[in-house]
């Protein structure tokens, strides 16, 4: 499975594993992605953030390889300047969003499509979110956002109403979506199947991938089926239990201290070997 370095793809999660406390790369992160494309890898990032929201991060690092991103729903070339791959949500989407804010009132929130980010409710927790993405959204009514071609809805709110919304989901059982808890306080819809695991699958098939090795890492809920889906899913030390469970390697340094660069010295070396 390691036998040639120039067929390994590695793909890490930003928020919690490549980014540090401060939403830094750190140096040993850095130094490590580079010895490692040097040597004829291909690294590149599976993200809940949009195109738009990312930029920043992609000229950072100088990646050459497509990017899964909005946790799954779409596939974005910036070398090319091509979205390869997109899900939306089904229609009903608007009437779930606005089902949601009837009965969640203190819930912030924004649309996002490939064409930039829609914020329909700016509470202090999406503008925490909105600092956090680097961008200037669009502020709309929900009526007013275009229907058609949304990637995924962000639901921003305390961390004990992130928990009352996932109960009150799943008690209104809206058909076509599913919902995923991104961080302590972010509450996303996607649509139903759609991850960053499902999305994985599909990167197997883009030309030049077919045969590729595909090794994953990422710290939180939304990251575990990418982590399945890989040959091989690790996590940094800092990973939620329910993604220790699940990984193949459970890295022993924290996305402070330099997980990825942990995980791509334990890839080289299998690869000499």
């Amino acid at each position: 499975m390691f036998e040639d370095i120039s067929k390994v793809v590695l793909l890490s999660d930003m928020d919690g594993t490549l980014l540090n406390s401060r939403k830094e790369i750190t140096d040993a992160d850095r130094t490590a992605i580079e010895r490692f494309t040097a040597l004829g890898g291909r690294f590149t990032v599976a993200t809940g953030r949009t195109i738009q929201s990312f930029d920043q991060f992609r000229k950072i690092l100088e990646l050459k390889y497509p990017i899964i991103m909005y946790n799954g729903a779409a596939i974005h070339d910036y070398v090319r300047g091509e979205t390869l791959y997109t899900h939306p949500l089904p229609p009903e989407a608007k009437a779930y969003t606005a089902e949601l804010l009837e009965l969640m009132p203190g819930a912030g929130g924004e649309v996002l499509r490939t064409d930039g980010t829609y914020v329909f409710r700016n509470t202090d927790y999406q503008q925490l979110h909105t600092k956090l993405c680097g961008i200037v959204p669009d502020y709309k009514e929900l009526g007013d956002i275009e229907e058609g071609g949304w990637l995924k809805v962000l639901f921003s709110m305390a961390p004990e109403d992130v928990d009352h919304m996932q109960i009150l989901v799943n008690k209104l059982g809206h058909s076509g979506v599913d919902y995923v808890k991104s961080s302590d306080i972010f509450l996303e819809m996607l649509p139903v199947g759609v991850s960053k695991g499902s999305a994985l699958a599909q990167y197997r098939k883009l030309p030049g991938m077919e045969d590729c090795t595909f090794v994953s890492v990422g710290d939180f809920d939304n990251d575990i089926e990418m982590i399945v889906e890989a040959d091989a899913g690790a996590c940094p030390a800092n990973a939620e239990d329910s993604v220790k469970e699940k990984a193949d390697i459970v890295l022993t340094r924290t996305n402070d201290e330099g997980a990825v660069a942990e995980l791509v010295e334990q890839i080289i070396e299998r690869c000499k070997k």
